[in-house]
């Protein structure tokens, strides 16, 4: 028989063991929400630092220049400085022409060889063996500056021709402003680069609308009216996936190049 005395610390342990089990469980909620939200920091973390790094390098610009929210860059390979660049064998006193069949209709520019000789002997030398035939213009920017870039035999911005070639004429467009910044005027073909002097390989650039850049990519060409036209319809057809930056919308393939002197 159990007293009533011994009904009350019974009942009373009880409540004490239920109470004691009912903190353990909040404890352990407490400990697996503080688990889960220390997991969702070191996400954000992560991906925060990621998109840092992805940002760094051309997107890496200060923000006060529209200009500088791209760049006509090519990043080839370690390798592909891995032969020497052509002799010189063109006219340094001619004008050459180079002409560019594509799937937009027919795009030439003048090339000046008296003021960018191994730019001018670069291309001609390219065109003659048939380097840019069956390449792509793989890149179209609509935003802070107005390029089309071609010349990549890999249509990615890594590819060259396994040589670089030095810079030429940058003091032709004048003195950088206090930005930093020359204009590069509607009709401009112009060498990209890396970032660093004296990397252009066969990537050039066609602008297609006055554009604000450094003065470290080689200007070497001027479009034609007609040219330039092509061009500006291609720009005006904007960019892929609707965005700045990418692939053109309207196609862009070379199926003929060739330098002809003028």
């Amino acid at each position: 028989m159990v007293s009533s005395d011994q009904r009350r610390r019974q009942l009373a342990r009880e409540k004490f063991e239920r109470q004691q089990q009912r903190r353990e469980e909040a404890r352990r909620r407490t400990r697996r929400l503080t688990v889960v939200i220390a997991s969702v920091v070191a996400v954000a973390a992560i991906v925060g630092v990621g998109s840092y790094l992805a940002l760094d390098g051309d997107g890496k610009k200060d923000k006060s220049d529209a200009a500088a929210s791209a760049s006509p860059s090519a990043s080839p390979s370690a390798s592909e400085s891995s032969v020497p660049e052509p002799a010189l064998k063109i006219d340094k006193k001619a004008k050459y022409t180079m002409s560019l069949k594509t799937s937009q209709g027919d795009i030439a520019f003048t090339m000046d060889a008296a003021k960018t000789p191994h730019t001018t002997n670069s291309f001609k030398s390219l065109a003659d063996k048939g380097f840019f035939d069956g390449t792509k213009c793989h890149r179209l920017t609509t935003q802070g500056i107005f390029v089309l870039q071609c010349g990549d035999p890999k249509g990615d911005g890594t590819g060259g021709p396994g040589y670089t070639i030095p810079d030429e004429n940058l003091t032709a467009l004048g003195k950088a402003g206090k930005d930093g910044t020359v204009t590069y005027p509607a009709g401009t073909v112009a060498m990209a680069n890396t970032g660093q002097a004296h990397t252009g390989g066969s990537q050039f650039f066609l602008v297609y609308k006055d554009s604000k850049l450094p003065p470290s990519y080689t200007p070497f060409g001027t479009m034609d009216d007609a040219s330039l036209k092509t061009v500006k319809d291609i720009g005006a057809a904007g960019v892929a996936g609707g965005a700045a930056d990418g692939a053109p919308k309207k196609a862009v393939n070379i199926s003929k190049a060739a330098v002809d002197k003028s």
